[in-house]
């Protein structure tokens, strides 16, 4: 077991890309014991990207990428702008807003930390908005879209750990909306502080027939959450099916609806998603011979009996693991944390009488965190180099939204009926 952790941290320090941190170190580990073989190594990296329900990731990131070219998202911005104007700190606002709203839309924390900061930033930076601030804001608040579907995040800890991608889906929209309020309280509170952007006096009032008019040209988004919750539950397809029906839905909408999908938009579609896809299925593949190792030197087991020799309370266990989680999260990439890690926490949390769903929910939250916190975090440094922030700044601004965040868990921990109850009335428990 020592030498495979020491090979990962050992690569990781050389600072390898992950992917290949975690596929040498597996290959490193099996040359290492007299049982295992390359060629098994190599068999478990194709089988690994052989995983039809893997299928439902690319599928997924390819109609954010075109739900993004299509008018979408514009959409989307004009009604966080009409809801916001007349708070304190609107622009800021904007973006908790945005962040709920593109849940459905982008699945990608870093994703729409990147759309955000490019759109918002010089806005606030006109207005008077501090650099870290305005990175501070636009990088946290993408974390809503860690739990509002469809997040990859659950999608990959729902294929990992078998845990139903609908009821997942389901679980993440309260705690989704539950974020934007602590998000959009602390905004409000940290303006006020600071005196970033003061409600303008003289914004009309908002009224029903501008919401509706907005709402009209928008609706195609904000149900596209809701038809794949419906949709998974009453069997219309599955939830790898379920990608390729996002991706027909961003077609139709973008093509047929608002008109805004052409050639051009969709060839440079295809070409973010293959990037973004490339880098992500690779992981995914090169993390085969890597969990096969973790199972092979019993690494879960040492952990479960680890952490129950500290305590057998349930909700002190979360917490502990969610500890950890945050820890990793700040180094290594979310996607190789669900992939290596939900196999070892899962049948623990089992064994106590947590629901699956509920831990899901939690630990997509805490892993997608750690791109937000120094000094891996890939949101952080993609934010800060979109507006020239030293990452020093971003990190002092960032301190408030983070104890909203942890703030947020701690409830979920603990009155797990608010996650869960979407999911038992729609689903059953």
């Amino acid at each position: 077991m020592s030498f495979l952790l020491i090979c990962f941290v050992l690569f990781l320090v050389m600072g390898m890309p992950i992917a290949f941190v975690i596929g040498l170190a597996g290959f490193a580990y099996f040359s290492s014991v007299e049982y295992l073989t390359f060629e098994t190594a190599t068999q478990l990296i194709i089988s690994q990207s052989q995983s039809f329900a893997f299928l439902a990731v690319p599928f997924f990131i390819f109609a954010g990428n075109l739900m993004n070219v299509s008018g979408i998202t514009a959409r989307l911005l004009s009604l966080a702008r009409l809801l916001t104007r007349r708070m304190y700190g609107g622009t800021a606002q904007i973006s908790v807003v945005m962040s709920t709203l593109m849940g459905g839309v982008s699945g990608s924390a870093t994703a729409d930390a990147a759309m955000e900061t490019r759109i918002l930033g010089p806005e606030m930076l006109r207005i008077g908005y501090k650099k870290g601030y305005i990175c501070a804001v636009n990088c946290v608040t993408a974390l809503i879209t860690a739990t509002i579907p469809p997040s990859l995040g659950l999608i990959i800890f729902g294929f990992v750990g078998e845990v139903s991608i609908g009821r997942l889906f389901a679980a993440g929209l309260i705690p989704g909306i539950l974020m934007m309020g602590f998000l959009m309280t602390t905004t409000s509170l940290t303006c006020r502080f600071h005196k970033f952007d003061p409600p303008n006096p003289n914004a009309p009032r908002l009224g029903l027939t501008e919401i509706f008019a907005n709402l009209k040209e928008s609706i195609w988004a904000l149900l596209f959450p809701i038809i794949l919750i419906v949709g998974i539950r009453f069997g219309v397809f599955t939830p790898s099916e379920s990608g390729a029906f996002a991706v027909v839905y961003a077609i139709l909408i973008g093509k047929f609806v608002y008109k805004e999908l052409n050639w051009e938009n969709f060839k440079a579609a295809l070409i973010t998603t293959l990037k973004d896809n490339g880098a992500i299925m690779l992981i995914i593949a090169m993390s085969g011979p890597f969990s096969y190792a973790i199972t092979w030197v019993k690494l879960p087991v040492a952990m479960s009996n680890l952490i129950f020799g500290i305590t057998d309370n349930p909700q002190a266990l979360v917490l502990i693991m969610l500890g950890f989680l945050f820890i990793t999260g700040m180094f290594v990439d979310s996607n190789v944390n669900f992939l290596l890690l939900t196999p070892i926490f899962l049948p623990m949390v089992k064994s106590v009488g947590i629901d699956p769903v509920h831990f899901g929910v939690l630990m997509a939250t805490v892993v997608t965190l750690g791109v937000m916190t120094p000094p891996i975090g890939s949101a952080l440094y993609t934010v800060c180099g979109i507006i020239d922030c030293p990452p020093e700044e971003y990190t002092k601004a960032s301190l408030p939204f983070m104890v909203a965040v942890l703030l947020e868990l701690a409830i979920l921990v603990f009155l797990p009926g608010l996650v869960l109850w979407i999911p038992n009335m729609i689903f059953g428990a």
